[in-house]
C-alpha cells in the first residue's frame, strides 16, 4: 500500500537533513525549499537523488523543478507511488488496476 502525504512529508524531512542539515522537525508540507528551507538549486539536485534512491522513482527533471514546497513534492510522490503499485499489480496479472 502506498505511503501517506504525512508519512511522505517525514521521509522528504530526513532527506532534507542529510543533504542540508536542516532539522527535519522543521521541515513541514507548507515550507518552501528555496525561501523556507534555504535549499539552493545544487542541493535541490541531491535532494531529487535522494527522493529517487528512497522511493525507488525516477522524476523527470521537468516535475523537479516544480517542486516549490515539501508538499508538492509529497503530493507528486504520493500520485507517483500509486501509480506505481498499480502497474506492478497489472503486470502480475491480478487484474487489479
Amino acid at each position: 500500500m502506498a505511503q501517506t502525504v504525512e508519512e511522505i512529508v517525514i521521509q522528504l524531512g530526513t532527506i532534507v537533513n542529510e543533504v542540508a542539515g536542516i532539522e527535519a522537525a522543521e521541515i513541514g508540507a507548507d515550507k518552501t525549499f528555496g525561501d523556507d528551507l534555504g535549499i539552493d538549486s545544487l542541493s535541490m539536485v541531491e535532494i531529487l537523488y535522494g527522493i529517487e534512491d528512497s522511493f525507488d522513482l525516477k522524476i523527470p527533471e521537468e516535475e523537479g523543478n516544480n517542486f516549490r514546497t515539501v508538499g508538492d513534492a509529497a503530493a507528486y510522490i504520493e500520485k507517483a507511488l500509486i501509480e506505481k503499485e498499480e502497474q506492478e499489480k497489472a503486470a502480475a496479472g491480478t487484474g487489479q488496476a
